[in-house]
């Protein structure tokens, strides 16, 4: 237990480390994205004004100008547009040469809208040289280079190559832990199965022994032993089926419900009632007889401890659509809180002062694992009792 307590603190080690690498990612790529932002919006305004500047100067000598300041954006998207919002000139847009004009219009107005909701515009005024007067004006529009698209794109693509590590990280953790609780669970079954073999042989030869003495002979004493004997001996063969892969075949559940309920009666409270009800009692089901037996005895056990001294225990077989059997397994006992529901079938999960909370789990893995069906808490409320829904395939 001690081991999954620390590989349980690990897994939020692991996980605050990861947080915190990703928000300093964020945190510290925004602040590169911000001066470059800065930077670029500084660049598309020397543009700008770069433009303004040769469309109002008349002197020819402004090839330093157009060479070292219009001619060196070769990253920023940019778009001159007049006051009509008519594109006059454009730089870094891709357009494929193979597009016909009307096309090309196209991506362009496209491109100018997608300019216009990013950034606002940086006006050029345009003047008469000689009065130096406003006559009209022009706008760039601009948007991010691609390197700064792919700079802010960069922290979410980390962000998501850190959480499918740490699902992933995850899963295997969870499959590690479930494949030692498995084989545990398995070696504990087996050993169960071997230690049980001496004393349950021991007890048959006792039996034959007390069979034999006139005094005990018609008294029921043998009879009742033989019954516990080949309980023990389906109880031996439950543990050895754990880590086998089961064969399931086609048999009836009414009969086998029957079973466990005739064994329980005399061995339970008197004032206990158990009532089995089914629309059919040749419904039949595939499952593997002695560890089926036992989820049904493991769920009447817990609910005769749920209900005390007193109560009813009430057992419907039905059968569903897609070839499907439901066994419903009622009480009147306690109930159990909505919270502790999700948990019920949870490896050391119990509510008894001595429980080992395990008899839910094995149950859980028996119809799941080896039956391919479902089991589930179908109701519960507390004091009003509770529903046990068990899904088998129909044979």
């Amino acid at each position: 237990m001690e081991f999954y307590q620390d590989n349980a603190n690990l897994k939020w080690i692991i996980l605050v480390v990861s947080v915190v690498i990703s928000v300093s990612s964020i945190y510290y790529t925004n602040i590169l994205v911000n001066q470059l932002k800065d930077r670029e919006r500084n660049q598309v305004r020397l543009f700008a004004k770069a433009l303004e500047y040769t469309s109002n100067d008349t002197n020819s000598n402004i090839l330093f100008i157009t060479e070292e300041i219009i001619y060196k954006n070769n990253s920023i998207p940019t778009m001159l547009v007049d006051e009509k919002g008519d594109i006059l000139n454009y730089t870094n847009v891709d357009l494929d040469p193979s597009w016909v004009p009307i096309r090309k219009d196209k991506e362009l107005k496209d491109q100018l809208e997608q300019m216009k909701r990013t950034f606002p515009p940086i006006p050029i005024l345009l003047k008469d040289p000689s009065t130096n007067e406003v006559f009209g004006k022009q706008y760039v529009y601009y948007k991010n280079s691609f390197l700064l698209t792919q700079l802010i794109a960069y922290p979410y693509i980390q962000i998501s190559v850190i959480a499918i590590f740490g699902f992933i990280s995850y899963l295997a953790f969870n499959y590690s832990k479930t494949a030692e609780q498995n084989r545990v669970w398995v070696g504990l079954a087996k050993e169960t199965a071997h230690q049980l073999g001496t004393p349950l042989s021991s007890l048959m030869a006792w039996v034959e022994v007390i069979r034999d003495d006139p005094q005990i002979r018609g008294k029921g004493i043998v009879e009742e032993l033989d019954k516990d004997i080949a309980k023990l001996k389906i109880v031996t063969e439950r543990f050895s089926s754990i880590g086998s892969t089961p064969v399931l075949k086609s048999e009836n559940v009414h009969q086998l419900v029957t079973n466990v309920v005739s064994y329980l009666q005399p061995r339970v409270s008197a004032k206990i009632n158990f009532e089995v009800y089914a629309l059919s009692e040749s419904i039949q089901a595939m499952v593997h007889a002695p560890l089926f037996e036992w989820v049904i005895e493991n769920l009447c056990k817990n609910a005769v401890d749920a209900m005390g001294s007193s109560g009813t225990i009430a057992i419907k077989i039905l059968r569903g659509n897609e070839r499907r059997v439901f066994i419903d397994i009622s009480d009147t006992g306690k109930g159990i809180a909505k919270s502790v529901i999700p948990n019920v079938f949870k490896p050391g999960f119990t509510t008894k002062k001595r429980g080992w909370g395990l008899g839910l789990a094995l149950a859980k893995r028996i119809i799941e694992m080896y039956h391919e069906g479902r089991i589930f808490v179908k109701f519960s409320e507390e004091n009003q009792g509770t529903t046990f829904r068990i899904v088998l395939q129909s044979a």
